[in-house]
């Protein structure tokens, strides 16, 4: 038992704010120090590699991520909150391998096909903390959603919520890893959890899968090969030698998920947010790439896509619309995008128009 000079019983609030946490639908709660310390050479030592690419927030605030009282001054408590985020209409993983697999079909990863998680996730944060304050009075804390210089898979698995896999993401036992993570940082002497033991043994699916080798060896992520980067955080022209590699993958990549045997166990989410919109588990390439920017605010109001922006959006499927015309080679299909590659061209910017063009030619490479 915990217990401090206020009288309270630190150790059963605890058990109390996991019930809490539960009920606002939250899978799993989990609680660990604030104290990262040890964390702070393997981020060094990532960032001095230079794998971070284009995110310069990265090394910008990189004390903030592993110091937690340097971020929110008094904290020493950190609650860690998973949510599932597949939706029950979600379908077999085997539906995924063939929407990858169909080259004129858009690829856009699981987490991002319904509403931007970020304002759910933060929204039952605060709904959790008003509960922990209706016991312990007014106490500081404030909530993360993949919002901040936060370690999020480092704190959830030091929480007992899951362990690193291979691939870098948080992996449990009971849910494999579709689910976002949300933090607490707060004031309050909380009791950790135990941190959960390693169970990826030998297997090497998620490094051997991998389209472009991002993960060059166990737990190691180059973030400049990875699909998910290139296609979401990185800013600037997408390097030749991946883009033949990314295929139709114009938000994100699954792979290493959807091979994890992990998975098998993960369990489905019933939050309307998180419910497909927009087609976007079924959209072709060409469907996508003819909204002009009008419509893609207004399509994407309120999804985590929105946030890149039009060009970039562009750019990706300019991509996989390459990539398409290279594995459709004279089918009619193919006819259908050299058209609206041209059309968009004139009127395209230049970071758009450059892989307009590259896509054009692996069209006309194909013909050769």
């Amino acid at each position: 038992m915990t217990q401090t000079d206020t009288g309270l019983d630190y150790g059963a609030l605890a058990e109390r704010i996991r019930g809490w946490g539960q009920a606002l639908g939250f899978q799993a709660v989990g609680f660990a120090s604030a104290d990262l310390s040890e964390a702070a050479p393997r981020l060094a030592r990532w960032l001095d590699m230079g794998w971070h690419g284009e995110m310069d927030y990265m090394p910008r605030h990189a004390a903030l991520r592993t110091q937690p009282g340097a971020l929110v001054p008094g904290t020493i408590s950190v609650i860690s909150c998973r949510m599932n985020y597949v939706p029950e209409a979600a379908g077999d993983p085997q539906l995924e391998w063939a929407a990858i697999g169909t080259p004129d079909r858009a690829y856009v990863a699981r987490y991002a096909r319904g509403r931007d998680y970020h304002k759910l996730m933060r929204a039952r944060l605060a709904l959790l903390c008003d509960r922990i304050r209706a016991v312990t009075g007014t106490f500081g804390h404030r909530v993360f959603s993949d919002s901040a210089p936060v370690m999020e898979v480092e704190l959830a698995a030091r929480a007992g919520l899951g362990w690193r896999g291979k691939h870098t993401l948080l992996l449990s036992r009971e849910a494999g890893s579709w689910f976002f993570l949300g933090d607490i940082y707060c004031d309050l002497p909380l009791p950790a959890d135990t941190p959960s033991a390693e169970h990826c043994g030998r297997c090497t699916r998620c490094i051997d899968i991998c389209p472009t080798q991002a993960i060059r060896a166990p737990y190691q992520l180059d973030a400049r090969r990875c699909i998910s980067y290139l296609t979401i955080e990185h800013r600037s022209a997408i390097p030749e030698e991946l883009r033949p590699l990314i295929g139709n993958r114009v938000y994100g990549c699954d792979d290493c998920q959807l091979v994890c045997p992990w998975n098998s166990f993960a369990q489905n989410s019933d939050e309307a947010d998180y419910a497909v919109r927009n087609g976007l588990d079924t959209a072709r390439l060409v469907e996508l790439f003819g909204w002009n920017e009008t419509e893609f605010e207004a399509r994407l109001a309120g999804s985590a896509i929105r946030r890149i922006g039009y060009e970039r959006w562009q750019r990706n499927l300019a991509v996989g619309l390459g990539n398409a015309l290279a594995a459709l080679g004279d089918a009619p299909a193919a006819l259908a995008i050299r058209d609206l590659l041209r059309a968009r061209r004139d009127t395209a910017t230049p970071l758009v128009r450059e892989h307009i063009d590259w896509a054009l030619c692996q069209g006309a490479a194909q013909r050769g």
